[in-house]
């Protein structure tokens, strides 16, 4: 067995597809499929379910790719670590973000990119409960998330910001000339909305619920990016987090504040308190601590 082969199991993992995960490996499919066959020979299971494409993994397989992920970090910790004893930080830093996240995840990605510029970004984007989990798995350095239901004994935490709302939509087809709204204001608007259960949905209704709102969504959906593209349309208005960047994708876009209008929770990074954590992790979640420390603007503007 070689670190390799975890490797491919992992990426296969990652694009439920045979030849795409060979691509992603810089491999040829066929080799993928060898060397995955190696690894099931050495191990004695049957880790990959096959037919004509692939199929999924088996009970065994699930556990073994539980370990493949743990040994994987590692090894990346590993040189992560030996780079920081040196003075240097490199590697790729893995952020888990909530969407509408009423924070711009880009401020904190600037923020270790001009301190380290070896670093490499993954950002994904998850809901609440995946960014612990992931965290908690170590497929994640770093979540951005809300902090209602943080388990302190397991992650360390730093309160970004509270997360206000606004009215998103194109100036071509709303006007509005208040300088905030009122929530009976937006019932009768065709409003688009993030699907019910997300964090920030669920903060959306309990603000109706609480003074006797029904809203009647005109849209809905998981993709921040279709919300964005339905209000430009004009197709509807978007609740939409304020001092997140969103309205500054087209000219034509604005964002009116909603008053008495935030999340439930407030808005945090987060970072995994077991072991093994990484340097990447440590470092960066240490500089956001120092730079809210001294000077909270640069974070939260």
């Amino acid at each position: 067995m070689d670190i390799k082969q975890l490797k491919f199991l992992i990426a296969l993992d990652e694009t439920r597809h045979f030849g795409q995960a060979a691509a992603r490996c810089h491999i040829t499919q066929p080799t993928l499929s060898m060397r995955l066959r190696n690894l099931e020979e050495e191990l004695g299971l049957e880790l990959v379910r096959r037919g004509q494409r692939f199929e999924g993994f088996s009970e065994e397989g699930e556990r073994i790719l539980a370990w493949a992920r743990s040994l994987m970090a590692a090894h990346d910790g590993l040189y992560a670590e030996a780079a920081a004893c040196r003075g240097q930080l490199v590697g790729t830093l893995r952020l888990g973000v909530v969407p509408l996240a009423g924070f711009d995840p880009m401020r904190l990605v600037q923020l270790f990119a001009e301190q380290h510029p070896n670093l490499r970004f993954q950002l994904f984007a998850l809901s609440s409960e995946q960014v612990l989990e992931r965290l908690a798995r170590n497929q994640l350095d770093l979540g951005l998330s809300y902090l209602d239901r943080l388990d302190r004994e397991h992650f360390d935490s730093l309160e970004l910001a509270e997360t206000r709302m606004g009215l998103l939509y194109d100036r071509r087809h709303f006007q509005f000339t208040s300088p905030a709204l009122r929530w009976e204001s937006l019932i009768d608007l065709p409003l688009g909305l993030l699907s019910a259960g997300m964090h920030f949905r669920q903060s959306i209704d309990h603000s109706f619920r609480s003074r006797g709102l029904t809203p009647s969504p005109r849209l809905e959906t998981d993709a921040v990016h279709q919300l964005l593209q339905a209000a430009s349309a004009g197709l509807c208005c978007a609740i939409m987090p304020l001092n997140s960047g969103l309205a500054d994708f087209t000219e034509h876009l604005a964002l009116t504040p909603i008053e008495d209008a935030h999340t439930l929770a407030p808005l945090g990074l987060i970072m995994r308190r077991s072991a093994p954590r990484s340097a990447l992790a440590e470092a960066c979640f240490s500089e956001a601590a120092s730079l809210l420390l001294s000077s909270p603007a640069q974070l939260s503007r």
